[in-house]
C-alpha cells in the first residue's frame, strides 16, 4: 500500500497540472467567480479519485445462488482517471501546446495602440475547448448563450413601438447621446423576403462621442461595440422588448489588475453602459 502512494501523488500532480491549463483557457470568457468554483471542484475530484482507488475495492455481495467465497474477492485493478460524473470529459493536455489566449501585455501608453490580430485558427481552438463546458456541464444551447448575452426589459402594456422609441430618443438627448442611425429590419423582411407576418424589429444606434473617444484611446478594439445599439422588437406574442448587448463591468470586479483594465477604462465603460440602460428604461416605461 505504501509503495502505491508516490505513484498516486505523481498522478495527482500531473492531472492537476493538465486540468489547471485547461481551465485557465476558460477564464477570459466566463465569470471568474464561476470558473474559480469549477476549478476547485475539478481539482478536488482529481485529488480524491486516485487516492480512493488505492484502497482495496471489493466486489458487491454475491447473490444467494452465487459463490459465497467471492464476496471479499478484490475487483480487477481499474486505470486511474477522473470518475464518471455528469461533467464533460477533461482531455489529457500533457504535451499539447495550448493556443495563445492572452498576451498579458501591459496597457500601452500611446493612445489608439492596436494589439496584434489573433489568427482564426487560434480562435477556433479556443472556442472548441469551450464547447464541452458550454454544452455538457452548463447545458447551454445557442439560444441560451444569446439570452445570457442580452440585457433586456419588457415594455409596459399599452405602449407601442413608436412610444418606446420616442421616449428613448428624448432620454438620449438629455444624456447627450446622439441618435446616429436606425435599421427597420421588419420592413426589409416584408419588402425583400415577403415575410408579411414578421414582428416589428427596429435597431437604433446611439453614441456618446466624448466617452467613445476616451475608450478607444485605451483600447481601440472597443470600437466593435460602437455605436451602442438598442433593439426595440415585438416577440411572438406581440409583447414589446428593449434589448442591448450586455457587458456589465461588475462581472470583472476584483480582477481589473489581472485583466489590465485601467481605472479610466473601467469608469468609461461603466458610464457608457449605465447611460444606455437609462435610455432603455425610459423607453420600456414610456417616460416622456
Amino acid at each position: 500500500m505504501q509503495s502505491d502512494l508516490p505513484l498516486n501523488c505523481a498522478c495527482v500532480d500531473s492531472r492537476r497540472s493538465a486540468i489547471r491549463q485547461y481551465l485557465l483557457s476558460l477564464y477570459l470568457l466566463w465569470s471568474p467567480g464561476i470558473m474559480r468554483i469549477l476549478h476547485n471542484l475539478v481539482l478536488a475530484v482529481a485529488l480524491v479519485a486516485p487516492l480512493s482507488a488505492s484502497a482495496p475495492a471489493f466486489a458487491q455481495l454475491a447473490p444467494a445462488y452465487g459463490n459465497p467465497y467471492l464476496i471479499y474477492q478484490p475487483l480487477p485493478a481499474q486505470p486511474l482517471g477522473l470518475p464518471q460524473l455528469a461533467i464533460p470529459a477533461i482531455p489529457d493536455l500533457r504535451g499539447i501546446n495550448l493556443p495563445l489566449i492572452g498576451t498579458l501585455m501591459p496597457t500601452p501608453t500611446k493612445p489608439y495602440t492596436m494589439r496584434p490580430a489573433i489568427p482564426p485558427e487560434l480562435k477556433r481552438q479556443m472556442m472548441q475547448m469551450m464547447m464541452p463546458m458550454m454544452t455538457n456541464m452548463m447545458r447551454m444551447s445557442m439560444p441560451d448563450a444569446m439570452n445570457w448575452m442580452a440585457h433586456k426589459f419588457k415594455a409596459k402594456p399599452g405602449l407601442t413601438v413608436d412610444d418606446v422609441v420616442e421616449s428613448m430618443n428624448l432620454r438620449a438627448n438629455q444624456l447627450n447621446f446622439k441618435h446616429v442611425s436606425e435599421n427597420l429590419m421588419h420592413k426589409d423582411f416584408r419588402a425583400v423576403l415577403g415575410d408579411m407576418d414578421s414582428p416589428r424589429i427596429e435597431v437604433h444606434s446611439y453614441c456618446d462621442i466624448a466617452v467613445a473617444r476616451e475608450l478607444l484611446k485605451i483600447s481601440p478594439e472597443f470600437v466593435v461595440f460602437l455605436p451602442c445599439r438598442i433593439v426595440v422588437m415585438e416577440d411572438g406574442d406581440k409583447n414589446i422588448w428593449v434589448l442591448m448587448l450586455d457587458w456589465n463591468m461588475d462581472w470583472v470586479a476584483g480582477y481589473e489588475g489581472q485583466m489590465n483594465i485601467t481605472p479610466e477604462l473601467m469608469k468609461g465603460a461603466k458610464e457608457l453602459r449605465d447611460k444606455m440602460e437609462n435610455i432603455m428604461l425610459a423607453g420600456a416605461n414610456g417616460e416622456l
